[in-house]
């Protein structure tokens, strides 16, 4: 199938739809890759703790009494009972509902009771997820050898600093179910081919509209003034200068993530639905003219941060055809909802933005479903993101 498939062309309908791929994406990719879970502001205090599940295998995400934050197969070690069932908690220990054994939130096992007096509890602790931390955002890796972060570390820290979400706080998390297989999710991501219709508000503040083949002289001067004036002012203040997304950025081809610093539109200092600020400015930010700092880490996590606030998308497959998605919105951790910033104000762009997605995320997969679908022709003006993730995607589930 991979061999067949024509370059420059979407995938053939299995990819969307069959069990078994499905389940070949979970082994050769969700159980591979480093993974983004969550902000460390979601667990500021030792024994907060969070959950999620990568297609069966649950997951317990928890601070540490050491402040460390750590990750463990949310599994207990006797029977196999899911330990933590709650969304979100405090734990001092962890204790499984069914037999009352009690872990540690370090993963030691604490106390077994009822059990024979020769067993060894340093071998029944909470098995330990690889765990990596990076000013702020939590990534995992399932696997036994998971793949170096330290390149990440050295191109995404720098760029994450400035924002501050190690000095964070939840505003708002909207959890959703898109009945549409992972990768469709990741397709509509990856390209603005469908912007101009379909994100009205999108597309007042951002130029990332505008592709390879909007060649028009006035088009290009504003591009590149944008730019210019962007990236001194930003170079001025000590921010990290970054390339502007435009022309033939292909990602992720080379990376599974990206990082960059792009202007917003005249009028615009934050992605709300007038450009305005929606709250206090986050970490090191002295002034609201900052643009947006956008960060993408396949198979899970896109982020678009304006000066005020952040808004964080992680992605999680749910079976052929559905993709579990949480939109995390978070501000400046001294920022108090009803005085200092209103969540009528602060969630509606990207909210919108998101729903707007998430239906024509659903009418693709029930197209793509179709015995009648046959894969067309990508735009090379406006979707070579998209044939860089569909390359992306092959080498990963091929095992090159």
């Amino acid at each position: 199938m991979i061999a067949g498939r024509k370059p420059g062309c979407s995938l053939p309908r299995d990819f969307f739809v069959d069990d078994e791929i499905y389940r070949l994406d979970l082994d050769r990719i969700w159980r591979r890759s480093w993974l983004f879970v969550g902000h460390t502001c979601q667990v500021p205090e030792a024994g907060d703790y969070f959950t999620l599940e990568v297609d069966s295998d649950p997951i317990l995400v928890i601070r540490g009494e050491d402040g460390a934050v750590r990750a463990f197969h949310n599994v207990c070690r006797h029977r196999g009972t899911l330990l933590c069932a709650s969304d979100s908690g405090r734990a001092g220990r962890i204790v499984c509902p069914y037999h009352q054994w009690v872990y540690a939130p370090d993963g030691r096992l604490l106390g077994c009771r009822g059990m024979q007096e020769s067993l060894d509890r340093s071998e029944l602790g909470l098995l330990p997820v690889r765990t990596e931390v990076v000013e702020g955002l939590i990534f995992i890796c399932l696997g036994r050898d998971p793949p170096g972060f330290e390149e990440a570390r050295a191109e995404l820290a720098p760029m994450l600093r400035p924002q501050g979400f190690e000095r964070a706080r939840v505003a708002k998390v909207i959890d959703y179910l898109v009945q549409a297989n992972w990768k469709i999710v990741w397709e509509n991501n990856r390209e603005c081919y469908h912007c101009n219709v379909n994100h009205p508000q999108y597309i007042k503040a951002n130029f990332d509209h505008y592709n390879a083949d909007d060649t028009s002289p006035r088009i290009a001067e504003v591009l590149a003034s944008a730019a210019r004036s962007s990236e001194e002012k930003w170079a001025a203040r000590g921010l990290a200068v970054t390339h502007r997304e435009t022309g033939m950025t292909v990602f992720p081809e080379r990376h599974w993530f990206s990082v960059n610093r792009t202007p917003l539109a005249e009028g615009y200092v934050s992605e709300t639905m007038d450009g305005r600020r929606a709250a206090p400015l986050m970490g090191e930010y002295a002034e609201p003219d900052v643009g947006t700092l956008r960060v993408r880490a396949v198979p899970s996590f896109w982020n678009h941060s304006s000066c005020d606030h952040g808004v964080s998308t992680r992605v999680l497959p749910a079976g052929p055809r559905a993709t579990r998605v949480r939109v995390i919105w978070v501000v400046d951790r001294s920022a108090v909802e009803g005085k200092d910033y209103r969540l009528e104000e602060l969630l509606p762009f990207w909210q919108l933005t998101s729903e707007q997605d998430w239906s024509l995320c659903e009418l693709a997969q029930r197209g793509v479903s179709s015995s009648a679908y046959v894969p067309g022709p990508f735009s090379t003006y406006k979707e070579y993101n998209v044939e860089g993730f569909v390359r992306w995607y092959l080498r990963q589930v091929s095992g090159e």
